[in-house]
């Protein structure tokens, strides 16, 4: 985390003062444009079928994607055929957008697409052009709704639900707009959202991480005996809960390493540990079963929401006409 970021979950810095004319800036240039789709000088794109945004009003990972993939299987669960897009943060193709099958790696679609898919089997497309992605999911598949990872600042694509993932335990960090702060948008944009919905935390509206057992980073397995120490590593933007995780597991930490969300890891930035067990969340193994030694495992977490969330989703799936009859 660079001193930037880590000034935004501070009460004041240096840092803060000198960024807040620029984040002034920020607000006054966002402010504009979105009163421009309000007034209709600039036009969304209305796709073929709903959208459903999955997104947050601060940068950095707050649990967006177990949500997502909650979220798609419940739809599937209510008999819809579902598809996702997403920017794919960190990938890099020769052509946009994306249609992401078996084939394609974290290198050409970013982690958390390739992660959705290894899990669900769903379509997923990813491209900075969201209306060009949502034409390729139409053209290539018979949809009943979309989902969108991350997406909610994106006001050239038009949305039937919205819900904003908060993180429990960081908030909204100094509470200030980029870059002084890791706010997208101000918190009054929340009073406009369908469903605000706490990463962890005792809020009503909720959803908690339940970890499965670890599996081997190299082919999916599970581990065959107990393990009782190793080294976590991981590149999310919460990872003292991951870690908590493990230690609530019975595992012993001998180390721990923070990189940036989405990084890409390679093989040097394992060579210290040798043999030794090496633990990480499922969105880092994406990116390292390849070079993966036998030693390094990964926990797969899954989206537990409460029954005020799911309840308040069925409700907006019926009075948005996504799924009728419920």
């Amino acid at each position: 985390m660079s001193k930037i970021e880590q000034s935004w979950y501070k009460k004041f810095s240096l840092i803060t003062l000198l960024l807040l004319p620029l984040s002034g800036l920020f607000w006054l240039i966002s402010s504009l444009r979105t009163l421009c789709y309000k007034l209709g000088v600039l036009k969304s794109y209305q796709g073929a079928v709903p959208v459903i945004v999955v997104g947050n009003i601060s940068v950095g990972g707050n649990g967006k994607t177990p949500f997502v993939i909650w979220l798609v299987q419940h739809l599937q669960q209510k008999g819809l055929k579902v598809g996702v897009l997403s920017r794919g943060y960190g990938g890099k193709s020769d052509s946009y957008p994306l249609n992401v099958d078996k084939t394609v790696t974290c290198e050409q679609a970013g982690d958390e697409p390739v992660l959705i898919q290894r899990r669900l089997g769903c379509p997923v497309v990813v491209g900075p052009d969201r209306t060009q992605n949502i034409k390729m999911l139409c053209a290539q598949n018979k949809l009943d709704v979309i989902i969108s990872d991350d997406g909610m600042q994106h006001y050239k694509m038009a949305r039937s639900i919205e819900c904003c993932i908060v993180d429990s335990e960081r908030r909204f960090g100094n509470g200030l707009l980029m870059p002084a702060g890791p706010l997208r948008e101000t918190q009054k944009r929340l009073n406009a959202v369908d469903l605000v919905i706490e990463n962890g935390g005792e809020h009503e509206f909720n959803y908690q991480l339940q970890a499965s057992p670890l599996l081997l980073v190299a082919n999916g397995k599970q581990a065959q005996q107990p393990l009782l120490k190793g080294h976590a590593v991981s590149a999310i933007g919460n990872p003292k809960r991951f870690e908590r995780t493990l230690t609530a597991q019975g595992i012993e930490l001998l180390s721990t390493a923070h990189y940036r969300d989405h990084y890409a890891y390679s093989v040097t930035d394992f060579e210290k540990y040798n043999e030794e067990a090496v633990f990480m969340t499922e969105k880092d193994a994406v990116k390292c079963h390849t070079f993966a030694k036998p030693t390094w495992y990964f926990l797969p977490v899954d989206a537990k929401p409460s029954t005020a969330v799911i309840n308040k989703l069925n409700l907006l799936l019926k009075e948005k006409g996504i799924l009728d009859g419920l």
